[in-house]
């Protein structure tokens, strides 16, 4: 879940605008409804639930902090930010590198073009 979490993070990251508020609303309240009804499928209860989603939703506003200016981080500091959301990842460095080309991948589209290819079987 942390790795899902990490990707959604670099994708508002990178399309947060007023221009995409409405469409990065609908996108954040699905992508967290989907993991609540993960949860519930594996069988935790009410309570549970509402604590795990609690802490998803701490992790992941963390995770969007700790990145906004990943731009201006040098690569000892990403390996650390990286690390800390991610400490149970054998190679860090090659995590480091894919996030990297990920987030390089999402500032060269727009976010209409990632949701056509959604939309569009």
């Amino acid at each position: 879940m942390t790795l899902f979490l990490l990707h959604f993070s670099f994708f508002l990251k990178n399309y947060k605008n007023d221009e995409n508020k409405t469409v990065l609303q609908e996108i954040y309240d699905f992508n967290f409804r989907q993991l609540e009804l993960s949860i519930r499928e594996i069988g935790y209860g009410d309570q549970s639930i509402n604590k795990k989603m609690k802490d998803y939703i701490n992790l992941f506003h963390s995770m969007v902090s700790e990145i906004h200016f990943w731009e201006d981080l040098s690569k000892s500091n990403k390996l650390k930010k990286i690390s800390f959301f991610l400490s149970d990842f054998g190679n860090i460095e090659y995590l480091l590198d894919y996030f990297e080309n990920f987030n390089d991948d999402l500032s060269k589209k727009t976010l209409n073009s990632y949701l056509k290819s959604v939309s569009n079987p």
